[in-house]
């Protein structure tokens, strides 16, 4: 039986408390869902830098979840390093720090004793990383292709059922889909930096999504996506990776899908990615319309794993 007790907690707009007794977790859910402050939790004063924050927390783990900067990774790489530093395992659902400085956080917490785990950045909580690592070690990834943003999936979906791009839109924010500035998923970041982050770990060559070949949905129009259904098709925002001669491409981009292809079926908030190996010529991962607790339940594995 494991336990756990949750020593401090920093947001964004609720405030920060520690208390090395334990937090009250469900009143700080109160507070949150109330807009107040997590600081009355506190029995300490909080520091005011993030990384005073981190080695105050004394913790044993370090939970990353700060909003993905698809052109840095900052600040969550710091977050990482600095608890990498005070003695800390690191578990992240954040893309940015995989993507842009992946083999140096490896290299710190491998120095330190410490884990650097990561299964909720991409698909949520599906085992992507850990297949690989754990099932199938050896397994030489030729390429792979696939759906990887859930919000492009559901707006084209809504604007299949006859929904404006506007109403799409603020549908997905509605339910928390996408966020209240959109374009990181419609632009087509947001696939490209989970992109970048499977090729880099898993192919093991370094792509940032500014290497990606990209373009968004902005230009599908309900028309369109009207039309491909008429003719037995579907537009799906298709991410697809070759390796060859120990280089890659990636591309990230609107395709028409005919019903033969599993792309096809993949409906509403779920995403598919189909690897290419020299073992298996055809491995789909599927996950179907995963919520925070999806992630929230990768962040927990990544620790049960570290700890087992």
């Amino acid at each position: 039986m494991i336990s756990f007790s949750v020593t401090a907690i920093a947001t964004g707009s609720h405030g920060r408390a520690i208390n090395y007794s334990g937090i009250n977790l469900k009143k700080a859910l109160e507070i949150s869902a109330k807009n107040g402050s997590l600081d009355e939790l506190s029995t300490l004063q909080t520091p005011e830098s993030i990384q005073d924050f981190i080695a105050l927390s004394k913790a044993d783990f370090l939970l990353e979840n700060s909003p993905v900067n698809y052109q840095t990774g900052e600040p969550a790489i710091t977050h990482i390093k600095t608890a990498l530093a005070n003695n800390m395992h690191a578990v992240s659902a954040n893309k940015g720090p995989i993507v842009h400085a992946y083999e140096e956080l490896i290299a710190l917490a491998r120095a330190s004793g410490k884990q650097f785990l990561f299964e909720s950045a991409v698909m949520d909580g599906a085992p992507i990383f850990s297949v690989f690592r754990e099932a199938l070690p050896a397994a030489d990834i030729k390429g792979f292709e696939g759906i990887l943003n859930s919000c492009t999936n559901l707006l084209i979906e809504k604007m299949e059922n006859g929904s404006t791009f506007e109403e799409a839109v603020a549908y997905a924010q509605s339910i928390g889909i996408a966020e209240t500035d959109p374009s990181g998923d419609i632009d087509g970041w947001d696939a490209s930096i989970k992109v970048s982050a499977l090729a880099t770990v898993l192919i093991g060559i370094p792509l940032k999504p500014q290497d990606v070949d990209r373009k968004g949905i902005r230009d599908l129009t309900p028309h369109l996506i009207q039309k491909a259904i008429q003719d037995g098709k579907r537009w799906k925002l298709v991410c697809t990776v070759e390796k060859s001669g120990g280089k890659i491409t990636a591309k990230v981009a609107p395709q028409l899908v005919p019903s033969s292809s599993p792309l096809f079926s993949v409906n509403g908030t779920s995403s598919l990615v189909i690897f290419k190996t020299d073992v298996l010529p055809g491995l789909g991962i599927l996950e179907s319309d995963p919520s925070p607790e999806t992630t929230a339940y990768g962040l927990l594995a990544d620790i049960l794993n570290i700890l087992k």
